[in-house]
């Protein structure tokens, strides 16, 4: 067939007459190659004219395939042994005219192959990376599917004759008021009290005291939300949660919260109760309050160690570092000094005088001076260190906070910083990491429906849910329901429970621990809607409680399907009608609102009464054919078997798309 390189559209009957077969004959070959149309007088893509023309010509199809045949003579060589010779993909998609360069393959077969497969591609259409290697197939050519990988570099390996007791590494979290604040100083002040050399001249996000010739590492957060947000991006950097809580105040909901985010990390907890100072202070309430939580002290008979306090009068500071000791020689913490240095960023700055900063955590080997790395999306070299004095130092040795110059860029907090033998390197997988982050993102989705399908693959054993309801006796009523389901091995792990609106701070735990954020006649606080959406959590909101229970029950069976709505998209009033010989009754509408859309759903009400309901097939603009016509325009509606058309007749357009649970 002639090339039409002005023409984009070409009539079924003018191929027909080209390739010397019916139009009849030609249309049942549109249709099993999955070319939509009707009639002779239908027009189809370039592309795909091309393609049919080559698959009713068998000897240009010989060609094609004569081809390729001699590139499969070279054995194919595993990834592992030698690097790929034949061409490589290394993204997620690849447009049909880029895979067309990269395999000298005319466009027009790659369409063809992909119209095998059941889909239509234009030329500047992207397809999946698993599509074009199949498409490739069986034109004779291997093509390599290399995408990046979201993780900086291959975990280094430790040496387990060369681990040593590294210090343990505390976050300090609490009601708003409850003095962490205050305690944090009074730990910090009795170590310059006790001879120190320098005073807190910056802060770091992190800073470590010295306790009976032993060192241990506070990390200076906000709180849990920190602490969590932390873990959402993957840096598990603590050993021990401390909780404060007030005696005079007791047990409050941000108490609550922080439990149950260092419970979901599985962070060993020492309760340090503040404020015994006070004349109102009243401990035992507070063990009482802790205790419905399952935090029991040691004194009556649990496994929760329990410091009284006070900030202001230095009480309890030496006891609640000698437990944290205590706890850490427990847990045997260790690290290799003699490693690759690997260290977890707390924050994150950009310094006027400095450049990009980061305040940084060393997990395990020495950090020094001169070292190159990669961190996260961004590399560099370690141009300075400082410690959380101000004080320059040549290294950082395992759970040492220290401040690092040198990044190419402001790198994000929890990212993993991993020395490397080379800035090449670094900055290859910087690109990696960023290539492959974003899709890793995309793909990872939080949701019933996505728990539903793995419960099915038989992946997962339990359901981790956070819930937030407008009463505590509703509360009461879905927690003690979901406790009692258990199907087959499969069980509800309630991980945090709390009465009022969902938070930002719910959403960060649900992404941290694989969770599900499920509410009662509440709404979405703040910008939590906005961070559900960007972390790709899903918020479920109900309204009755059986409701819940029961998505909750088909989603542990596997049974979970999404909900579909119907969305109208536009009415049109019929105002003229057209009889062709071969398409039979076009309908000359006036779009009223919204749009009409081709391939979408209609239906045809006449005063008031259903006509006729089914698909839109064939929608135009005086002689061409369109997908949508918006308000106030005019259009050609024909459908193929109808001719009942009326003038006066009003057409819905509508489409059914997957509902929002919001119940």
């Amino acid at each position: 067939m002639p090339k039409e390189k002005k023409a984009k559209k070409i009539k079924v009957s003018a191929l027909a007459k080209q390739l010397k077969i019916s139009s009849k004959e030609l249309i049942k070959t549109l249709k099993d190659l999955g070319v939509v149309v009707k009639t002779a007088a239908s027009s189809i893509d370039e592309e795909a004219a091309q393609v049919v023309c080559e698959v009713l010509c068998p000897k240009e199809e010989a060609a094609i395939k004569e081809k390729p045949e001699k590139q499969e003579a070279k054995p194919a060589i595993p990834e592992e042994e030698a690097k790929p010779t034949g061409p490589v993909i290394a993204t997620e998609d690849i447009s049909v005219k880029e895979l067309s360069d990269l395999i000298s393959v005319k466009p027009s077969d790659l369409i063809k192959e992909v119209m095998k497969r059941g889909s239509l591609a234009t030329i500047n259409q992207r397809i999946s990376a698993e599509m074009a290697r199949e498409v490739a197939a069986p034109l004779g050519i291997q093509i390599t599917i290399k995408k990046p990988k979201v993780s900086v570099a291959t975990a280094p390996e430790v040496n387990i004759e060369k681990l040593i007791h590294r210090p343990p590494v505390v976050t300090i979290m609490g009601h708003v008021d409850h003095g962490k604040t205050k305690l944090l100083d009074a730990i910090r002040k009795s170590r310059v009290a006790e001879g120190e050399a320098g005073g807190i001249t910056q802060h770091i996000g992190a800073y470590q005291v010295e306790v009976q010739g032993k060192k241990v590492t506070f990390l200076d957060t906000p709180g849990h939300e920190a602490f969590t947000a932390l873990r959402a991006r993957g840096a598990k950097v603590t050993d021990i949660a401390v909780l404060v809580v007030a005696a005079d105040d007791g047990v409050k909901p941000q108490t609550v919260e922080a439990i149950d985010h260092a419970k979901a990390a599985g962070v060993p907890i020492i309760v340090a109760i503040n404020k015994v100072d006070k004349p109102e202070a009243n401990t035992d309430r507070v063990k009482q309050q802790l205790s419905e939580h399952e935090l029991v002290c040691e004194d009556w008979g649990g496994k929760t160690v329990m410091v009284h306090t006070s900030a202001i009068e230095k009480r309890g500071i030496a006891e609640l570092l000698e437990m944290i000791l205590l706890l850490a020689e427990v847990q045997e913490l260790k690290a290799d000094p003699d490693g690759v240095a690997v260290g977890s960023v707390i924050e994150s700055r950009l310094d006027k005088g400095k450049g990009p900063v980061a305040d940084l955590l060393v997990k395990n080997g020495t950090l020094k001076v001169g070292d190159i790395f990669t961190l996260g999306s961004t590399y560099g070299k370690v141009r300075a260190l400082f410690d959380d004095t101000g004080k320059r130092l040549a290294s950082a040795g395992p759970a040492r906070p220290v401040e690092v110059l040198g990044c190419v860029a402001v790198p994000t907090s929890g990212d993993l910083l991993q020395v490397v033998s080379s800035e090449k390197e670094a900055r290859e997988l910087a690109e990696k990491y960023l290539q492959g982050a974003t899709q890793a993102l995309r793909g990872r989705v939080l949701s019933l429906e996505g728990f539903s399908k793995h419960i099915k693959k038989g992946e997962k054993k339990s359901l981790k849910l956070v819930i937030k309801a407008d009463v505590q006796g509703s509360m009461d009523a879905i927690v003690q329901s979901l406790q009692h389901i258990i199907i087959g091995n499969i069980h509800v792990d309630i991980i945090h429970r709390a009465v009022g609106t969902v938070t930002e701070s719910d959403i960060m735990l649900a992404r941290a621990s694989d969770a599900i954020v499920v509410g009662l006649h509440v709404g979405v606080e703040g910008n939590a809607y906005e961070v559900s959406v960007a972390e790709r959590v899903e918020v479920r909101k109900y309204n009755i409680i059986y409701k819940l229970i029961d998505d909750v029950k088909l989603a542990m069976e596997g049974m979970l399907e999404p909900e579909y709505h119907e969305v109208t998209l536009g009415h049109a009033e019929v105002r003229n009608l057209f009889k062709f010989s071969k398409v039979g009754i076009i309908a000359g509408c006036f779009v009223k609102d919204g749009k009409l859309a081709r391939g979408k759903k209609m239906r045809i009400f006449r005063e008031g009464e259903k006509t006729y309901e089914g698909k839109l097939e064939s929608l135009k603009r005086f002689k061409d054919d369109v997908k949508v016509v918006e308000q106030n325009y005019e259009c050609g509606v024909a459908i193929s078997g109808y001719i009942n058309f009326k003038v006066g007749d009003e057409i819905e357009c509508f489409d059914i798309v997957e509902k929002a649970r919001k119940r």
